[in-house]
């Protein structure tokens, strides 16, 4: 399944950044994680802010779709939480080569090879529902 998700991931590059953007149009972070998990924009708070953001309030966000995991079993798809300044979260999907995120500088999402030059908070993992719910 995390393959899956991260070459759904890669199918955004190229698609412009716009800051909150949930469709083709232009994605954030966000949306790009919802993207490629294919989460409904309406079920997540519109009125959200990585910047200025509190880490407790954006990993309670997450909890929500995703289950925390330890780095050592991290693969492709996982969403990964970075400190992108003091005071800004950024989130990306890890990829077989490196990580998909939303570049603000270069006003388009794009695939970064390699490892993140920021500090990783957390990763995290769909969590699996019983067909039943």
């Amino acid at each position: 399944m995390g393959i899956e998700h991260a070459e759904r991931a890669r199918a955004l590059v190229g698609t412009r950044f716009r800051p909150q953007g949930r469709g083709m149009g232009g994605l954030d972070c966000v949306g790009v994680v919802l993207a490629t998990y294919e989460i409904c924009p309406a079920e997540v708070r519109q009125n959200y802010r990585l910047r200025g953001a509190r880490r407790v309030e954006v990993e309670q966000s997450l909890s929500t779709f995703f289950r925390r995991i330890p780095r050592n079993v991290a693969r492709p798809g996982d969403v990964m939480l970075f400190a992108v300044a003091s005071d800004a979260l950024h989130l990306a999907v890890r990829t077989a080569t490196g990580f998909v995120h939303a570049h603000a500088g270069l006003r388009r999402v794009v695939e970064t090879p390699g490892e993140p030059a920021w500090p990783l908070l957390g990763i995290y993992r769909k969590r699996v529902r019983n067909r039943s719910n």
